[in-house]
């Protein structure tokens, strides 16, 4: 057992935070968000993530969970983590001012300590911080130490993948550092890395770059399939029993979105770039993500025609299923072309609707999905949630206006629909003859954009 604190309250620190916890050890989370701190002193997770809230109130009662706005309540800690947020700047790098802080604060609070305290960093820094801060922070100050720890969470899976990690990735300095830092997951049964700083901090980009990079593949393949008649889930299908290449992240879909994969994407092209080597794959797989979403866009024409004034629901806002975060979402994004294309939009989801309510005043936001495509003329699914799956779409259909359906995840089942609905899917034959304007490459596409 140790005592640990945690710096930042977001989906990676609260989740670490609170599986720390429940591995034993005494934590101590700390936020500068007030509402955040006070919501979790309630018992209630300011985040929606499956399995949290229901480990927050046994381990604070256990007395191995406190949650506080003050960073001098970490004076006791051991070893503290830092899991601050690391957004893009406008040229694609990471902005580490809060990380930065993080330190600077953590360098006055054990100022006048004489043990030797250890900062573990989880949030995703650009491959050389850990050496380069180690140089700005801790060279004078011999009583902390810096070790690399990034996190492999999914978002809607993060506390099972906490506790039931693919590997343990520790980077330090020291073997010392880093064997204690592993040494906190002991009770895990999990592959554990030791290893140098850099290399800590550059698996966890090409990680999350390699991932990315099969979702951009496959989803030229279904461009492809558009072209040649294919159905692109046979073919995913076939290839992903390959053991060399495997079926995870091999599903055609509108792109990829969320909080990791376009910033890490884009930081590890900087990263690149900053040392003189031009990662043409990447830019690649970029613009492909990018053009993805205008798939959809080409389709509503194609069926609707001038697309000013039409009524069109949006199933799905969030960037995955099973959480309620939209940073990055491509359905957000394909909102936001919508809007400027003059469409009237309906947007439904299980958990996200009131941060884009929030975040687009300018839609209409409803609950309940059958009140949600009553009237319009098409209906978009933007995120694969097993909710939409299960719609009785006879029904559905019977409330639109229009009989368009546009399936930008590939999960209905084309025979299961009305025989009146058109059905649009990624890379998948259509029910429907289609002109070879939809055949189209990214050339055309990007006149539509």
């Amino acid at each position: 057992m140790r005592k640990i604190g945690v710096i930042g309250c977001g989906y990676v620190g609260l989740v670490a935070g609170v599986c720390l916890a429940e591995l034993g050890h005494i934590v101590t989370c700390m936020d500068a968000d007030r509402s955040k701190i006070d919501s979790l002193n309630e018992g209630v997770a300011p985040i929606y993530e499956p399995g949290l809230g229901e480990l927050i109130i046994p381990n604070v009662k256990r007395q191995r969970l406190l949650f506080t706005n003050d960073i001098d309540s970490l004076i006791e800690s051991e070893l503290v983590f830092v899991a601050v947020g690391t957004p893009n700047k406008q040229s694609g790098e990471a902005d580490l001012s809060q990380v930065e802080r993080a330190i600077l604060d953590l360098e006055r609070v054990f100022n006048s300590e004489s043990r030797q305290i250890k900062i573990v960093v989880k949030s995703t820094v650009p491959v050389g911080t850990g050496n380069r801060l180690s140089r700005q922070f801790f060279a004078q100050a011999h009583w902390l130490s810096y070790v690399s720890n990034p996190e492999f969470l999914r978002e809607g899976s993060a506390v099972y993948d906490f506790m039931n990690p693919d590997r343990i990735v520790v980077g330090a300095n020291d073997i010392d550092d880093a064997l204690e830092v592993a040494k906190l997951y002991e009770r895990l049964n999990a592959p554990v890395i030791t290893t140098s700083i850099v290399n800590a901090e550059l698996i966890k980009y090409a990680s999350n770059a390699f991932l990315a990079t099969k979702i951009s593949f496959i989803n030229e393949i279904a461009n492809i399939c558009e072209g040649v008649g294919a159905d692109v889930n046979v073919v995913s299908h076939g290839m992903g029993l390959d053991p060399r290449i495997n079926p995870h992240f091999l599903k055609a879909g509108i792109g990829y979105g969320g909080s990791c994969f376009p910033k890490d994407v884009r930081a590890l092209k900087q990263i690149a770039g900053s040392n003189g080597y031009h990662f043409e794959l990447l830019s690649a797989v970029i613009e492909v993500n990018e053009m993805q979403k205008y798939r959809v866009i080409q389709k509503l024409r194609q069926h609707l025609g001038r697309l000013e004034g039409r009524e069109i629901a949006v199933l799905g806002l969030a960037f995955k299923p099973n959480t309620d975060d939209i940073r990055n979402s491509v359905a957000i994004e394909l909102l936001e072309i919508l809007l400027t294309k003059g469409v009237s939009i309906v947007a439904t989801d299980p958990l996200a609707i009131d941060k884009a309510r929030e975040h687009l005043p300018d839609i209409t936001c409803i609950s309940d999905p059958y009140e949600a495509v009553a009237g319009v003329e098409a209906i978009i699914i933007a995120t694969e949630d097993p909710l939409y799956m299960s719609l009785d779409w006879e029904s559905i259909a019977g409330l639109m206006a229009g009989n368009l359906i546009i399936d930008g995840r590939n999960i209905l089942s084309p025979e299961k629909l009305p025989e009146s609905v058109v059905l649009e899917q990624i890379g998948r034959p259509n029910r429907a003859s289609l002109s070879d304007g939809l055949n189209a490459n990214f050339e055309d596409i990007r006149k539509v954009a």
